[in-house]
C-alpha cells in the first residue's frame, strides 16, 4: 500500500471514529433533551407512613416541578424490600421514568442472606443520589455501670458473655452494627431480636436487657435517666438530630461507621446523561435547607452524593456486611 493510501485509509477511519463518538454523545444529548416524556415514578419497598414514603411524597411535587413531569410515589411492600428492588432492577424499562428508593437492607444485607435473589445489586441498578441516613445508637440500661462507650467496653470485657442486647431483628443493620462492635472491642454479649425499635428501647428500660443498638428517633425526646441513657452513636459523625450524642469513632474506635441508609436508584443501562440531570437535580432538592429541616422531622437526615459515590458505597457496605455475617454466622430466619 503507498503512503498516499495508507494517509487516507488512517484519515477515513479517524473520520469514522470521530463520527461514531460524535452520534454517541448525540444520542445521550438528546434523550436528555427530550426526557422525561412522561409522569416519572418513584417505587418505594416500604407501605405508606413510613419515614422514607413520607419523605419521597415530600419530595416527589419538588421534582415534578423541576422536571416539568408529574413525579408520583409507588408502594410496593414485601420481602423485606427485596421484591421492589428485584421488580425495578429486572422489570422495570431503563427510559429514565422509573426511580426505586431503595434501603440498605435490600442492597448490602439480604444478597448475603437470602438465596435465589432476582438481581445483584452491583449490576442491576444506576446508582442515582444518596436520599437518607438513618443514625443508630447504642443504649444502656440505667443500672448499667458505665456512662461513656470506653467504660461500656471495659465492663464488656471483664464480664465476657454477661449482657444481652436488643434489636429490631434478626440479619438487619442494628444487628450488624452490633456484630461490628463486638469484633472491633473483641468483646461478647447476646443478641436478643424484637420486632421493631419501640420493643428493643422498652426491654432496656424495664431491665430485660441490659443493651441495645436502635434508630436514634425512637429515643430522642425521651430521655429518661432512670431508665436507659444513651451511650454512643455507630456513624463516624454527630447526628443533627442529637448534636450532644457522641460517636464510637470519637471514644477511639477510629473509621467505625454503621447506619441505615436508603439510595436512590434507576435500571441499569439508563441513560448516563438522565441519571446526571437527575442527580443534579435531587442532590440541589437534598441540599435545599427546607428539606433538611422536614428530614429532621421524620426523623432521617438527607444524603446527597454523585451516582459514583454511592456506587463506591453500596459496595463497601455489601462488602462489610458480608464479612460481619459470615464471622458471627448469622443465618435467615
Amino acid at each position: 500500500m503507498s503512503l498516499p493510501t495508507r494517509r487516507l485509509t488512517l484519515q477515513r477511519g479517524m473520520s469514522s471514529l470521530v463520527a461514531g463518538l460524535l452520534a454517541a454523545a448525540g444520542f445521550s444529548a438528546a434523550a436528555q433533551e427530550r426526557w422525561p416524556t412522561r409522569p416519572l415514578r418513584i417505587v418505594v419497598p416500604f407501605a405508606p407512613g413510613g419515614s422514607a414514603d413520607v419523605a419521597a411524597r415530600f419530595l416527589a411535587p419538588k421534582l415534578a416541578e423541576r422536571l416539568g413531569q408529574q413525579v408520583v410515589v409507588e408502594n410496593r411492600p414485601g420481602a423485606g424490600g427485596t421484591l421492589a428492588v428485584g421488580q425495578v432492577a429486572k422489570a422495570a424499562a431503563p427510559d429514565g421514568h422509573t426511580l426505586l428508593l431503595a434501603a440498605a437492607g435490600a442492597l448490602t444485607i439480604s444478597p448475603h442472606l437470602m438465596t435465589g435473589l432476582p438481581y445483584d445489586p452491583l449490576q442491576d441498578l444506576a446508582p442515582v443520589s444518596g436520599f437518607a441516613r438513618i443514625p443508630l445508637v447504642l443504649i444502656a440500661n440505667a443500672a448499667v455501670p458505665a456512662q461513656t462507650a470506653p467504660q461500656l467496653i471495659e465492663l464488656l470485657r471483664r464480664q465476657p458473655g454477661r449482657m444481652n442486647y436488643a434489636t429490631t431483628g434478626n440479619g438487619s443493620a442494628m444487628h450488624l452494627g452490633g456484630e461490628s462492635f463486638k469484633a472491633v472491642t473483641e468483646t461478647s454479649m447476646t443478641h436478643i431480636p424484637y420486632k421493631g425499635s419501640a420493643p428493643a428501647v422498652a426491654a432496656v428500660m424495664s431491665g430485660e436487657v441490659e443493651l441495645a443498638v436502635v434508630d436514634l428517633t425512637s429515643v430522642v425526646g425521651r430521655a429518661d435517666g432512670n431508665r436507659f441513657k444513651t451511650i454512643a452513636l455507630l456513624g463516624k459523625d454527630r447526628s443533627a438530630l442529637a448534636p450532644s450524642v457522641p460517636t464510637l469513632a470519637e471514644a477511639g474506635l477510629a473509621g467505625f461507621d454503621v447506619n441505615g441508609w436508603f439510595g436512590l436508584f434507576m435500571p441499569a443501562r439508563t441513560d448516563a446523561a438522565i441519571v446526571q440531570r437527575l442527580n443534579a437535580e435531587i442532590t440541589a432538592l437534598l441540599g435545599a435547607e427546607d428539606t433538611k429541616e422536614r428530614f429532621k422531622g421524620f426523623g432521617i437526615e438527607a444524603m446527597p452524593t454523585s451516582p459514583a459515590q454511592l456506587g463506591e458505597f453500596m459496595a463497601t457496605e455489601l462488602r462489610n456486611f458480608g464479612a460481619v455475617i459470615r464471622r458471627a454466622g448469622i443465618r435467615a430466619e
